[in-house]
C-alpha cells in the first residue's frame, strides 16, 4: 500500500475564505460575487469480506451549520465513489447547486486524449474517473480569487472509490485532488486558483499480498483534528483492538460476532462470512457515530451495491452498460 501523506488540519479554512464578509461586499461593489463550497465530513469505513463481497459505510461529521454528508454515486459498472470534502458548490448567478455526485459523467475507456495526461503507471478506469471529477472541479475552483490559507497538501476534494479489478478482485482508491494559488494583482488581492491533478493511493488490498493483514480500511475528513471539528475519535479497529468496552460487549452478545471480530483483529476480514460483518458494521455504527447519521451497503462484482441503511437521498444510478469486456481495471497501482 502507497503510504499516505500526513496532512495538517484543514481548520474549515477553505469554506471561510470562500464568503465574503458583507461588509467588504458593501464597500466593493465591483468586486465578483464568490462561489461557495459546502464540505462533506467525516468517516469512511470498508472491510472485504468472504467471497469479495465489500461493506462500506460512512458516518457524517458536520463540519459546518451548512455542512453536507458524505455521498455515495455510481461511477461506472463495477464502481462506486464516496465523496467528501468540498463536494457542493453555489455559484452567485445559479439558484441551484452544483452537486459533484450528481454532475459526474460516467465515462468508458480511454479513447479521448484528453484522459492521457496522467502517468503511464496508472490504469486508465481509475484514469478516466480522475478526469472526471477534475473537470468538473476546474471551472469551479477557477472562480476562487481570495487567498485561501490551506497548507499545500491539504486536498479539497476526495473520492473513495469502491469497485472490482478484471480478474484481479476488491480495490480500494483514495484520490485526492489539492489546489494552488498565484497572486496575480497586488491590489485588491486578487489571486488565481488552479486545480491540481489527483494523487492516487491505494488502499486495498494491502501491499503483501494474501499474506499481510486484511483488516478494516478506515478514512476520514478532515484527518486532524480541529476546534471546531472534533474528529478524534480512534478507528474502529483500534477500539477493537485496545478493548473498548462498548465494542467488547457487542461482540460477546452475538456469537457470529464474536467470529467477525475475532477476524477483524487477526488481520483475517476476508475470511469472516459477509452477512455476519454486514450485521456487526450495523451494530457498532450507532456505538462510534455520536448520534450523526451514517450510511451502510455492500458491493459484490456481479449484484453491484446495494444498500443496508440508505441515506436521506436516493442514489442516481449510472448507465453504464457499453463499457467493453476488455477495458482496462484498476489492477496497476499509479505512482503518486
Amino acid at each position: 500500500m502507497n503510504s499516505i501523506v500526513s496532512r495538517g488540519p484543514l481548520f474549515l479554512l477553505f469554506l471561510i475564505s470562500t464568503l465574503l464578509p458583507a461588509r467588504a461586499a458593501a464597500q466593493s461593489q465591483q468586486r465578483e460575487d464568490e462561489i461557495v463550497a459546502n464540505l462533506a465530513g467525516g468517516r469512511v469505513l470498508v472491510q472485504v469480506a468472504k467471497d469479495d463481497v465489500m461493506i462500506f459505510a460512512a458516518i457524517d461529521q458536520p463540519m459546518e451549520a451548512n455542512s453536507v454528508p458524505p455521498r455515495v454515486l455510481q461511477l461506472d459498472a463495477g464502481h462506486i465513489g464516496i465523496i467528501l470534502g468540498a463536494t457542493e458548490w453555489q455559484v452567485p448567478s445559479n439558484p441551484e447547486s452544483i452537486r459533484l455526485d450528481r454532475n459526474f459523467q460516467s465515462v468508458s475507456g480511454a479513447a479521448n486524449q484528453h484522459y492521457q495526461t496522467f502517468p503511464d503507471e496508472a490504469a486508465p478506469d481509475l484514469e478516466t474517473i480522475g478526469v472526471a471529477f477534475l473537470e468538473t472541479l476546474r471551472p469551479l475552483v477557477a472562480q476562487l480569487h481570495h487567498k485561501i490559507d490551506v497548507k499545500p497538501d491539504d486536498p479539497i476534494f476526495e473520492v473513495i472509490v469502491l469497485g472490482f479489478a478484471r480478474n484481479y478482485g476488491p480495490e480500494v482508491w483514495q484520490l485526492e485532488y489539492r489546489i494552488e494559488q498565484q497572486q496575480v494583482a497586488t491590489r485588491g488581492e486578487y489571486w488565481q486558483t488552479r486545480i491540481q491533478r489527483p494523487r492516487f493511493t491505494q488502499l486495498y488490498p494491502p501491499e503483501g499480498g494474501k499474506h499481510a493483514a486484511h483488516t478494516l480500511v478506515e478514512i476520514r475528513y478532515p484527518l486532524e483534528i480541529s476546534a471546531k471539528n472534533q474528529n478524534n475519535e480512534p478507528p474502529l479497529i483500534a477500539l477493537i483492538q485496545g478493548g473498548d468496552p462498548a465494542i467488547s460487549k457487542l461482540r460477546s452478545s452475538d456469537q457470529k460476532f464474536m467470529k467477525v471480530v475475532d477476524a477483524l483483529d487477526k488481520g483475517q476480514a476476508q475470511k469472516a462470512i459477509a452477512a455476519d460483518s454486514a450485521d456487526f458494521l450495523r451494530a457498532a455504527l450507532p456505538l462510534i457515530a455520536d448520534n450523526h447519521k451514517f450510511i451502510l451497503g455492500t458491493m459484490e462484482e456481479q449484484r453491484g451495491f446495494n444498500w443496508i441503511v440508505p441515506p436521506d437521498e436516493s442514489v442516481e444510478k449510472t448507465d453504464d452498460k457499453t463499457r467493453p469486456p476488455s477495458a482496462p481495471s484498476l489492477r496497476k497501482k499509479p505512482t503518486p
